[in-house]
């Protein structure tokens, strides 16, 4: 069954890859299907901007659409940059991390936050959410970046079980407890169970 991943990220779908190996789908990237108009970002939640790829690329190609939206939550920021990690200031992600420790000087360590990751899939045929979900994992903005694994804010996301960042780990161990592992995860049990053949065949 194909399954097309609504992401050009290539860290996220390099995860996602590794993460689905071994399932009967076909997996479609967005290079696949041609030209699609990209949507707006406008959720004020990862959910609901999950939900609006997923909608907005199910909708443009038919085919049963996964759309993931995720970043990083502050705590001493109230929640920041959340839905707007992408788009923190700085033109690199070096850049970004400057920004935030500069935002965060102010506040006592330890600076706790969590990586949020939402997952939709819309049937392209019907419009329909087949399958929706959110982990999250708790962790520390470190004070420098160590590591050069993973991607976007890994190098400064520390988590204290591992007493390292999740630029200091690699792909298994990272995947084992991570938001996007915890989440894909879930929707790969879920196809094990049959969830993607009943749901996406039903009116």
């Amino acid at each position: 069954m194909p399954l097309l991943i609504a992401s050009t990220n290539e860290g996220k779908l390099r995860e996602i890859r590794i993460l689905l190996a071994g399932l009967p789908l076909s997996i479609c990237l967005l290079n696949d299907v041609g030209p699609v108009p990209e949507p707006d970002e406008t959720g004020a939640t990862f959910v609901e901007n999950a939900r609006i790829k997923a909608h907005a690329y199910a909708g443009a190609t038919g085919m049963v659409t996964l759309a993931e939206d995720s970043g990083l939550a502050v705590d001493a920021l109230g929640g920041r940059p959340g839905v707007h990690s992408a788009r923190y200031p700085g033109a690199t992600y070096p850049d970004k991390f400057a920004n935030l420790w500069k935002e965060l000087s102010t506040h006592r360590r330890p600076w706790s936050c969590r990586y949020v990751c939402a997952v939709a899939v819309v049937n392209g045929s019907t419009g329909r959410v087949l399958f929706e979900t959110v982990s999250t994992i708790e962790g520390e903005i470190w004070p420098e970046a160590q590591g050069t694994n993973g991607f976007g804010y890994d190098p400064v996301f520390y988590y204290p079980p591992y007493a390292r960042t999740f630029g200091e780990v690699g792909d298994g161990e990272k995947l084992a407890v991570a938001h996007r592992g915890q989440a894909i995860t879930l929707f790969r049990q879920w196809v094990e169970h049959g969830g993607l053949k009943r749901d996406s065949s039903s009116p």
